[in-house]
């Protein structure tokens, strides 16, 4: 995976275009502009109805520059729904969400959109009133779909809940072969956190550390006094 952060930093540097003569820059750097990609906590993407463990995982991990890899893919097993939860290191401005399916049956046609919720599975998903509901294309074109940006203005922990299918119920497994965020970011909790460490790391750092140490090491010396 250190590949891919380093891929995509790579290609946030590059909004400073002018200073590279790549025919290229000038298409893949405003993709990545607002790229959320550094911002998301991939070890935590859950995928429920997914028919191979961890593709939802995978199908969100490909950058920008592997978009149109058909492999990884996620395909739902029991049925065409798909419910992912993509929780974000930092807080996050959601713009819009970038999406690869198929020009097939098995392309997703209705996506809800819920935020900061640990708890969704497919019976919460179907009583709670998502905060945005969105109607996909059917192509095998990265579809771009901005969100309304004053709904998703502080969103931590972002809900997808593919809904059906354009097989109208003859197609059991639906297909996304990417998943992308754009927006902004505020380094919400961790940085002040840094902050305070960087003021005043060392004291109460050793001390608990030795302390806790001491107790350790006493401990063991009352075990093995009288038997010594």
């Amino acid at each position: 995976m250190s590949h891919h952060c380093h891929d995509e930093h790579a290609g946030h540097g590059g909004h400073d275009h002018h200073e590279h003569d790549h025919d290229h820059s000038d298409d893949i750097t405003p993709a990545l502009q607002s790229s959320l990609y550094e911002q998301i906590n991939f070890d935590e993407i859950t995928t429920l109805n997914e028919s191979r463990r961890d593709a939802g995982k995978a199908v969100v991990k490909k950058t920008w520059a592997e978009r149109l890899s058909s492999e990884p893919e996620l395909e739902s097993d029991a049925d065409e729904q798909l419910l992912m939860t993509v929780p974000f290191t930092e807080q996050v401005k959601l713009h819009s969400i970038l999406l690869r399916t198929s020009p097939s049956p098995s392309a997703p046609r209705t996506l809800h959109l819920y935020i900061n919720r640990a708890d969704l599975d497919f019976s919460s998903a179907e009583e709670l009133e998502p905060v945005q509901k969105l109607e996909l294309s059917q192509t095998s074109d990265v579809q771009e779909i901005p969100v309304k940006r004053a709904l998703f203005g502080k969103v931590q922990r972002l809900g997808l809940f593919f809904v059906d299918n354009f097989g109208d119920g003859d197609e059991d497994v639906s297909r996304v072969s990417y998943v992308g965020f754009k927006g902004e970011w505020t380094r919400l909790g961790r940085a002040p956190t840094n902050i305070l460490y960087e003021a005043a790391p060392q004291p109460g750092d050793h001390k608990l550390k030795g302390t806790s140490v001491n107790k350790m090491g006493s401990d063991i010396g009352g075990g093995r006094g009288p038997g010594m």
